[in-house]
This record gives C-alpha cells, structure tokens and sequence, in this order.
C-alpha cells in the first residue's frame, strides 16, 4: 500500500482533497458503516494517497461531523443518534425555512417550471410504489430550493448537517407511508414558491421538517 515515502501516491493539498471527496462519498452513501474504524494505512492505500494527506482529510472530516476521534482507537464514522438527529432537524427546519422564503421571492419561470415537474416526479415515485426513487427526488427538491433561495451561508449550513443525518433520512423515506404522508408537504412547499408566496413557502418549509421531527421521535419511542 502507498505510504507516505511512496512517489506515486498523491500528496499535499491534492492528496488531502482526494481522499476527504472520496471518504466523504463513501460515507454518504452508506459504504462506510457509523462505528466503522477508519485505518490510516488502509484508506491511504484505497485512495492511493499519503499517509499524511490521509490524516490530514481524516481531520477535516472531523470538523463537518462525520468523522469522530475515539481516544486510544483513532478515527472512526461518527454514530449519530436519534436525538442527535432530532436537535440537527430542528436547526434544519430554521434554515430551510428561510431558504424556502428567499427561493419564493427569487424563483424563475424555468425554476417554477422544473419545480413542478419534480412534483409530478414525486407523485408518480409514491403512486408506482418506489421509496428510493422518491428519496433522490426529494434529495433534489431541497437542494433546488436551497440554490434557488441564493442563501449560501446558509447552503454551507445545510450541507454540513445534512452530512451528518443521510443515513436516518434514507432510513426515515423507507419507512412504510413516510412517502405517502411526506408527499403533500412537498407539494404545499413547491406551489409556495412557484406562486412566489415567501410566507407560505416558509410555513410549508418549516411544516415538512416538523413531520420529521415527528417522524424521528416515533422511530426512537418504537425501538425503546
């Protein structure tokens, strides 16, 4: 494996930035287990960087959340708990709300256009039966009203806490009816800001994530 005397693994800041992408990456989608150890001289091999770079993006990825440093063990995937997931979406709903505001009052027609085919898209990923699919599209549907809001601070926001919860919020969207109940949320929050209604969007915004929330609180009262 590539170590930090071998030439052809990448160093420095281009070392660091591949292998904090390609961690990231595989934390997100779930490749990376939360607990799962996360061995320098292993991960510098698979990302054929340094092992310096390594630690390096081990130490970023600590400071978004996602990687947490264990005393005596080293690095490993943060655990995040279901309170903790609460606390993150309440702070979500916050900024989301203020970004579904912004989104009303900047929105195109094109934007309003594509956010209505979402809609569609959504409804017919609920009516065809399939709970991955309307995961991505709601994925896509926040971060669309995130960009369109124009609100890049909170942007930077979001992307940090939203890394930190992928993993309940896939697990929440497979949920039998989570699609079903969520749908009409999203929609409310899609007719808000096509009708360039900042209020409303804001409310339909802050209405969603508060669905969560409750969501959130009856998975942990399930499993006591």
């Amino acid at each position: 494996m590539p170590g930090d005397d071998d030439t052809t693994a990448r160093a420095g800041e281009a070392g660091r930035r591949h292998a904090f992408d390609g961690l990231r990456r595989a934390i997100l989608a779930g490749d990376m287990a939360p607990g799962q150890r996360l061995v320098e001289e292993e991960l510098a091999g698979m990302f054929g960087v340094t092992r310096a770079s390594l630690r390096a993006a081990l130490i970023d990825l600590t400071a978004t959340g996602l990687v947490e440093r264990v005393p005596n063990r080293g690095a490993r995937v943060r655990v995040i708990t279901r309170d903790e997931a609460i606390a993150i979406t309440e702070c979500r709903m916050a900024l989301e709300g203020l970004c579904a505001a912004k989104a009303a009052e900047h929105v195109t027609d094109e934007q309003a256009a594509r956010l209505r085919e979402l809609g569609e898209e959504l409804e017919h990923a609920v009516a065809d039966g399939e709970p991955v699919k309307y995961s991505a599209l709601n994925r896509q549907l926040h971060q669309m009203v995130i960009e369109i809001s124009g609100q890049t601070v909170a942007a930077d926001l979001l992307a940090r806490l939203n890394g930190q919860i992928v993993r309940h919020q896939f697990q929440l969207s497979l949920r039998p009816g989570r699609p079903q109940a969520s749908l009409p949320e999203h929609l409310a929050l899609i007719n808000a800001i096509v009708t360039r209604r900042p209020d409303r969007a804001e409310h339909a915004a802050r209405g969603h994530l508060g669905s969560v929330i409750q969501a959130l609180r009856d998975t942990r009262e399930a499993i006591r």
